[in-house]
């Protein structure tokens, strides 16, 4: 796939690009997440914080709160004042229901109380109110959400929290289907929403935890070389959860060294700093326990160290212009090459054919064989599509290949039912698939309005963030850059992987006219692109014709739905804006000379990390370099060691894909910047090269 395969074609200045090589060793690439409130992300240890109450040995087990043998003294406490804020909040009869239900728990010491199930509410944001007043003023109470009468409705459900209700805990699927011939045949029920009595309890409230500590672990996850969700599913696997119990804010990119924030539900701090001496190219650290778990799209942005090698001009001038020049005009903030699958076959492709409603299509588009994959993958899906063997394939698919199996797995139960089957994929990967489309869209909307209107200017009927200037004409409000409805709700464990989620600032759109052009309030700086949906504004001008025209010859229309599937609908996607042009923050460059190619011309957390170590500092000096690594494992801990093994597993990996161990004396320039989440770095390279981003063309100047 080519940049011009997904509509990215312009440049935001006009300055001469240079050679240089992107990601020639992974460790040229680093990320690091920026949190909500700016703090840049990293690594600092991997130890288990030994100011926390070590729970895994049970040494505080006089603090941990006995579930078993819980009692209330309501006597003194009626809760009269919570009640009436509830009834505020749900009405008089959802606060009635209430009330029976504490009256009910005072004189039941056992707890064997059937649940209350509240009124049907199609406002997500309003059912996450009620659960958090729940968990602020009645502790002993716990709730979770059932189908309501119908697709549009959700009902929160709210039951006494006691061990012999959780029944010990257990799977939500495994409990469902030991009751299928048992309880549920005797549960409350009279249609409708009355079914969610049926509904086994989300069961991770179930085991003992201790009331001042958070619920959730934080820690910081350093990877090499690995995909967000490869890493997390070689954690789960040696913790034996699944990998959905992890929450975070982003994925990040794989053929680099990242460090971003991951939690994880009721895990001790000790057990997870073990993993380290195990953990290969991988490592954990920076312990806490929090009140929440982090869900999609809780961060800021993400700070960029980037090392492009073999760099190359007609005059060191040129590359210092066009690095000056980056920081001065920014980019044009295209969705980059990655958001579009790394494979022959491009999410928006599959995406198109969602939006139709061709789900056999779009399964096909998913399982088929693909230029360019490993061998073993490539023999997987050839095997199944001469044989339909689904055991067979899903013994020969990688794990990793969460969609793919995903379909199968359904496809084996459920023989034909394609749609079914693409649903079986985990939502937010799913829903990447149309995401990819309306990014397909934006870029090629993006690329018209540069080349018709150019990069300088605000033009009549542009769309802009309304700044309050002036009076209120032509605004709509709405959600900037991804779905609201991407992420599931606040009490769930966040799913796999990633689209972002989108920003939660509501901010009003204007349509440009002539007197805000003559006044001069707004920039191309304010000018923003909207994502295709329900309540998008399109521009006022000829850019708007780009994304119908483009989307009629895929044969998908923006303003009706060709079927009644909501998640595949781009109807009943809300929609969203992005901005044109992004500027780099807090920008930073250098030239670097170097003659060996194996040597790292940064420091990753880890580096930085280990120079921190007492035995660090016992080294002997003048080694020679070929010692090195032999003298450093030697007075380093089993942690340490395996870290060095990494290193000298990427300078092989390096070689072997023809890039020589040294050189005459080349030139590099180290990049340092933040970019706001949904932003692409490999666009601000491509601003600064003038070259391709593709990793085929990348491969070449290896060569």
């Amino acid at each position: 796939m080519e940049e011009t395969d997904v509509g990215i074609v312009c440049y935001a200045s006009s300055l001469p690009g240079f050679r240089g090589v992107l990601k020639q060793r992974y460790s040229d690439f680093i990320v690091n997440e920026v949190d909500p409130d700016g703090a840049v992300v990293h690594l600092t240890c991997i130890d288990a914080p030994v100011d926390q109450m070590d729970l895994s040995n049970g040494s505080s087990s006089s603090q941990i709160h006995d579930e078993g043998s819980t009692t209330l003294d309501l006597a003194n406490d009626t809760y009269t004042v919570q009640i009436e804020a509830f009834r505020s909040l749900v009405g008089d009869a959802n606060a009635e229901l209430l009330k029976c239900l504490i009256d009910q728990i005072s004189t039941d010491s056992n707890g064997n109380l059937d649940p209350i199930l509240l009124s049907p509410d199609s406002d997500k944001s309003h059912r996450t109110a009620v659960h958090n007043f729940f968990k602020a003023n009645f502790k002993f109470l716990v709730t979770d959400t059932v189908d309501g009468p119908d697709t549009n409705f959700k009902c929160v459900r709210v039951r006494f929290s006691s061990a012999k209700q959780n029944e010990g805990g257990g799977s939500r699927k495994r409990k469902n289907k030991e009751r299928k011939d048992g309880s549920q045949k005797h549960a409350k029920t009279n249609g409708s929403a009355q079914d969610g009595w049926q509904k086994p309890f989300d069961s991770r409230g179930s085991k003992d935890w201790p009331k001042d500590i958070g619920k959730f672990l934080r820690f910081h996850l350093y990877k090499e070389n690995k995909d967000t969700q490869e890493a997390l599913a070689i954690i789960g696997k040696m913790l034996g959860i699944q990998q959905r119990s992890f929450g975070f804010a982003g994925t990040k990119d794989k053929r680099a060294v990242t460090t971003q924030r991951v939690t994880v539900f009721r895990q001790h701090a000790n057990r997870l700093a073990a993993l380290n001496d195990r953990l290969m190219g991988i490592k954990i650290g920076d312990f806490c326990y929090v009140r929440e778990g982090l869900v999609l799209g809780q961060l800021s942005g993400n700070r960029f160290t980037i090392i492009l090698r073999g760099v190359a001009s007609d005059s060191e001038d040129i590359i210092k212009s066009a690095a000056n020049g980056l920081g001065r005009h920014g980019f044009i903030n295209y969705y980059g090459l990655q958001r579009f699958g790394s494979g022959s076959v491009p999410t928006f492709a599959i995406g198109a054919a969602l939006l139709r409603g061709e789900w056999e299509a779009a399964v096909d588009l998913i399982l088929d064989p693909r230029e360019g994959e490993r061998i073993a993958i490539k023999e997987a899906r050839e095997y199944y599509q001469e044989s339909e063997d689904i055991d067979g394939s899903l013994r020969r698919l990688p794990r990793h290949l969460v969609a793919e199996r995903s379909i199968l797995q359904c496809l084996k139960r459920s023989p034909g039912n394609y749609l079914q089957a693409l649903k079986s994929i985990p939502r937010t990967l799913r829903l990447m698939y149309v995401h990819s489309y309306q990014s397909y869209l934006w870029n090629h909307a993006a690329s018209s309005r540069v080349q018709k209107h150019g990069i300088d200017k605000v033009v009549v009927g542009d769309l802009v963030y309304f700044k309050g200037i002036g009076p209120v004409t032509n605004t709509g409000d709405l959600q900037t850059e991804c779905e609201s409805n991407t992420c599931d709700e606040e009490f769930e464990l966040s799913g796999l992987p990633d689209t972002e989620r989108n920003g939660e600032n509501i901010q009003s759109v204007k349509i440009v006219d002539a007197e805000d052009i003559n006044s001069g309030n707004y920039t191309i700086d304010d000018v923003i692109l909207p994502l295709p949906g329900s309540r998008s504004l399109y521009p006022k001008n000829d850019v708007a014709g780009v994304y119908h025209d483009l989307a009629k010859k895929d044969g998908i229309t923006l303003m009706e739905s060709s079927h009644n599937v909501k998640e595949f609908s781009i109807t009943k996607m809300t929609g969203g804006y992005r901005r044109i042009l992004q500027r780099p923050l807090d920008f930073e460059w250098e030239l670097l000379e170097y003659t060996d190619v194996n040597i790292p011309l940064t420091e990753t957390d880890l580096d930085v990390l280990a120079k921190s170590k007492p035995n660090d500092k016992k080294r002997k000096a003048g080694i020679a370099e070929e010692d090195r690594t032999e003298t450093a494992t030697k007075c380093l801990n089993p942690s340490e060691e395996l870290n060095i093994k990494s290193s000298s597993l990427e300078s092989h990996q390096d070689e072997e894909d023809g890039v020589p161990g040294s050189s005459a004396q080349q030139t590099a320039l180290k990049l340092c910047f933040t970019l706001p989440t949904s932003c692409y770095a490999t666009m601000a390279i491509r601003e600064l090269l003038k070259t391709s981003t593709s990793v085929a063309f990348h491969k070449t100047l290896n060569e």
